[in-house]
């Protein structure tokens, strides 16, 4: 039998060492592709639904993404603790190609939302099993250098991803984006769906993954039932599409939708968190509330400079890459310049700004104003989203009982994605009663960005039930 491996040996390797330099290798491309994947197609989808005759169901496209990755997060995680990370990530990464197929042939924009569901349900279980590959196939030395990395591997994304997809789709077409994507995301899925049985080997070698013994329920700590992360993302789906329309089938399909979100989210979310009670359930309140606002601006906003203003798509994906640079910026500068000032006045002042670009956006659809000020409304709310959000996040966790952080994690991701898709919705349904009450389309665009204001205000009263102890 061969000798287990020295510690000196195992200190000795880095990510990139012989051992596990294919693992990091084709963890870093999924993750790179996947975030080019999840930011490059989000300026081609307004060109899209023109193109497909769905605008009025662009709300129901841009939201069934974030409805679908709640789901797919959970049922990855719940796959990944029951037989091993390498299932649920194979499945993602098949789902993801499929998806990208799915939209690219789009004949309808049903069938596009349907791509973008299915697709955000990939996203969420690679996500997620990626995460537990990590956990369960590094050292704990590697694990927070791993994970660094994986997040670093959205940088370029963000930056050339929707410029490039504005330049294919304007050039060439927006369906070439999504075939390109599913080309370029074939090799690094095989990569890793053959690498991890090896690494897998490697790591019970070394005695880091053994199975451990089934914990206690009294000290297992709660996780989201698939059964109601389902419902919720049946509901979110259910609600934004009855906020495309106003007749009584959509109606019925939002109060469908609305009474499962109001019977299944609170199981989701810390008990108070809808009274904003003080702590970790106002924490997380503000989180969607926030989440809900940016996300909606970055919905509608490229949705109003291609349909209202014909604007190349191009110009949306440097707004989107602005936006992204604006936010690594306004995040560092609160890390370093800002660290000492209490976080709940930084989440004042993040939404402060937030409430600014509001404003900027609902002036630029006047037909005086310039398109480059509506799209500069986006790079605004990005440097809000920078101050406000890290500082969410670090209340958070100070106010998490003890050994509990990953719950309060996953209360603040699923309250952002509920907020972006409750938040939009809400402004959708009151954008598309305007234009069925006979108004033109940028009195809408104006209505659904003036209600914005309602949640950056509400934030805004409530910064301080977030305070640190």
């Amino acid at each position: 039998m061969a000798d287990r491996p020295s510690a000196h040996s195992e200190t000795a390797e880095g990510l990139f060492s012989r051992t596990y330099a294919a693992a990091t290798s084709g963890f870093a491309a999924v993750m790179f592709l996947t975030g080019l994947a999840a930011l490059a197609v989000v300026p081609t989808l307004p060109t899209a639904a023109r193109d497909l005759d769905g605008v009025s169901l662009f709300p129901l496209v841009a939201g069934c993404f974030v409805a679908a990755s709640l789901l797919g997060g959970v049922l990855g995680g719940h796959w990944a603790d029951r037989a091993g990370a390498q299932r649920p990530l194979a499945a993602g990464m098949v789902l993801a190609v499929v998806t990208l197929l799915v939209s690219a042939a789009s004949t309808s924009i049903w069938q596009l939302a349907a791509g973008r569901f299915l697709d955000g349900l990939a996203g969420g279980m690679v996500a997620v099993s990626i995460n537990a590959a990590i956990g369960q196939a590094y050292p704990d030395r590697l694990r927070s250098r791993a994970l660094a990395l994986m997040s670093a591997c959205w940088i370029i994304p963000s930056l050339v991803g929707p410029p490039l997809a504005g330049l294919v789709s304007e050039w060439w077409s927006w369906r070439a984006v999504f075939y390109g994507l599913a080309a370029l995301t074939v090799l690094p899925a095989l990569a890793v769906v053959a690498v991890l049985p090896a690494l897998a080997v490697v790591a019970v070698l070394r005695g880091r993954s053994r199975p451990a013994a089934p914990a206690e329920s009294g000290d297992r700590p709660p996780r989201p039932a698939l059964m109601v992360a389902t419902a919720v993302s049946v509901g979110a789906a259910l609600g934004q599409y009855g906020a495309s329309g106003w007749d009584l089938r959509h109606l019925l399909f939002a109060v469908g939708g609305l009474a499962l979100l109001v019977v299944f989210t609170p199981r989701l979310l810390p008990p108070g968190t809808w009274c904003a009670v003080r702590g970790l359930p106002a924490t997380v309140l503000l989180r969607g509330l926030s989440s809900g606002v940016f996300f909606t601006l970055e919905a509608l906003v490229p949705l109003m400079l291609v349909t209202g203003r014909d604007v190349a798509p191009v110009v949306t994906g440097l707004a989107f890459t602005g936006a992204a640079v604006a936010w690594a910026a306004s995040s560092w500068i609160q890390s370093r310049l800002l660290e000492r000032v209490p976080r709940h006045r930084l989440v004042v002042a993040g939404e402060l700004v937030l409430a600014t670009a509001v404003v900027v956006a609902a002036v630029g659809t006047l037909p005086a104003m310039s398109a480059s000020l509506a799209a500069s409304a986006m790079v605004v709310a990005a440097v809000g989203m920078g101050l406000l959000a890290p500082s969410l996040t670090v209340l958070s966790l100070s106010h998490a009982p003890s050994g509990r952080q990953g719950y309060a994690s996953s209360a603040m991701q699923t309250s952002q994605n509920l907020g972006q898709i409750t938040v939009l919705g809400v402004s959708s349904a009151l954008f598309n009663a305007c234009a069925g009450a006979g108004s033109t389309e940028f009195f809408g665009y104006r209505a659904a960005f003036g209600l914005l204001l309602a949640p950056c205000v509400l934030a805004t009263l409530l910064a301080t039930r977030a305070r640190s102890a």
